[in-house]
Parts: C-alpha cells; structure tokens; sequence
C-alpha cells in the first residue's frame, strides 16, 4: 500500500488531497472506495488487501479528514466540493473507467458522479445508502459530528468508538484496533483526539432538519448497482432498498445481519460478496 497526495482546486484555494493506493498502478481494473461523514480511506484497508492482486483499489481520505487537509472555510465541506476532488483523483489516476465503493457519503457522491452525463464510473456498489434519507437517522448521526473529544490513551479512545460505531457490526479485537488506528491521531499534549476536522459539522447540519432526497439522480443512471444494506439500518430504510431495486438501475440488493449503518466490510463474507460482483462482468 502507498499513501500519496494530490493538490486540488476548490472554492478558496487548493488543499492537499491523501489516498490509499494497493496493487499493480498499471493495473486497468481500478476500484475507486470513499468513506462515509466522518471517516477515512483506511476503512477499506481490509478489503482493499483482500482485492490487491486482482484489482488496483485507490482510498481516498475526503478533506477534513485522515491525512487530508482541513478547509479554512468550513462551508466547502459539502457535496460540490467532494464531486470535484474526486473528479481530479480520477483524472489524476489515468484510467478512462473506474468502479466505485461508496459507503453512506462516499454512495452519495458516487450516485450524483454516475449519474453525469460521460460519468467514468462503470459500476456502483452503494454501501448502507439509498437516494432517500430519512431527517431521524440524519439528526441521530449529527449527535456527535462536530464533537472533538480528546482522550488520555488508546483505552478510552477505543471504548468511545466501540460505542459510537456499535451500528458498524465489528466483532473482532483486530478491527476495533484497526478502527483505533486510523479513526485517531495525537492531540499535542500526549493524549488521542479523532482523526477529522470538527468544522465539517457545519454543512452537515444544515442539511438535517428534514429528509433528503434525490430520485431524480437515481433515475439517471446507467449502470449496474449493487446495494448493501445493515438489517437494523436507520439511514437506507427497507422500503428504499425495496424501491431501489424496482426502479432507475434497479439495483441488487444484499443485506447483512447484525448490523446498522453502515456495514464495516471488514468480514470476509461481506468482501466476498463485493469481490464476486466485481468479478462477475
């Protein structure tokens, strides 16, 4: 795995973007995965290990987070600003198709990228998100965006994500200290903070006093979609899922026990489950 970095143009200046490259660059078969509100490219670590041999898989951390720079004007942090780094990422990768992963966030970019007229997205794997979303699970999430604790050791900083990411499904100690890894950073004065800008608070919650809905988008595509969706999930409600698979690209539909929003893909029969689709052209 490689971390590299890309200069991108936004509304008020350029900021530097970081990505998460695994495999062969030469490689034709690219998957494009983006995480979701408050994460990171190292989410897909796991399954980006899995796919390396067969596939070259580029993680983007999205600004404001993981090693990527923070915006001084918070309100970029929204879906325009995300529509054009990762355009530049694409351009900047050299391939004329990508698939993309996208979970919660990370879908919803990708679904507004396929949906373009000459979009370079080929295939859609939409992770725990649909084109409704309902203001509940939305204020629910928006409880904790924009809180920046900080913890004394890697103890309290694991119990606070173990609780925070309960939906997730994670059951291995080996992910929850993956997850401890990549979702904190040091905060100076010898303790943990989480590993993202809390100013990405701001256009979040403008965006949560009620349902969000884009169909139209959703009508657009082209491609061929896979969902996935956590049984117990809040934000891509069954009736969506159901909807999705009957209209637009009407996509398949895979759902996994045990979990909320979103699945953690950490598990080897949910990357079995994206690996077969990838592979079946």
């Amino acid at each position: 795995m490689l971390r590299k970095y890309l200069p991108v143009l936004g509304l008020h200046g350029f900021h530097r973007l970081a990505y998460r490259e695994w495999g062969d660059p030469a490689n034709p078969k690219l998957l494009l995965c983006v995480h979701g509100l408050t994460r990171c490219g190292g989410d897909f670590d796991h399954l980006a290990r899995r796919l390396a041999s067969t596939w070259r898989v580029v993680c983007p951390d999205m600004p404001g987070r993981g090693d990527s720079e923070w915006l001084p004007v918070k309100s970029d942090y929204a879906v325009p600003t995300y529509l054009a780094d990762c355009a530049a990422l694409i351009a900047r990768l050299g391939v004329d198709t990508v698939d993309w992963l996208g979970t919660s966030m990370g879908g919803i970019i990708g679904i507004h990228l396929a949906a373009m007229p000459g979009s370079p997205i080929r295939r859609l794997i939409l992770n725990d998100i649909g084109p409704f979303i309902p203001a509940a699970g939305l204020r629910r999430i928006g409880v904790a965006v924009g809180s920046d604790p900080h913890f004394s050791d890697r103890t309290q900083a694991l119990s606070f994500l173990q609780t925070a990411m309960a939906s997730f499904g994670i059951h291995q100690a080996e992910h929850w200290q993956h997850m401890l890894d990549i979702s904190t950073r040091p905060d100076g004065a010898g303790g943990l903070r989480l590993h993202y800008d809390p100013g990405l608070a701001e256009g979040f919650h403008q965006s949560v006093s009620s349902d969000i809905e884009f169909w139209a988008a959703w009508d657009a595509l082209a491609c061929p979609v896979l969902t996935l969706r956590g049984v117990e999930s809040d934000i891509l409600l069954p009736e969506t899922a159901r909807e999705m698979t009957a209209r637009g690209p009407k996509a398949r539909l895979v759902e996994f026990a045990g979990c909320g929003h979103a699945p953690a893909l950490m598990e080897p029969e949910q990357i079995a489950v994206i690996e077969k689709w990838l592979n079946d052209e």
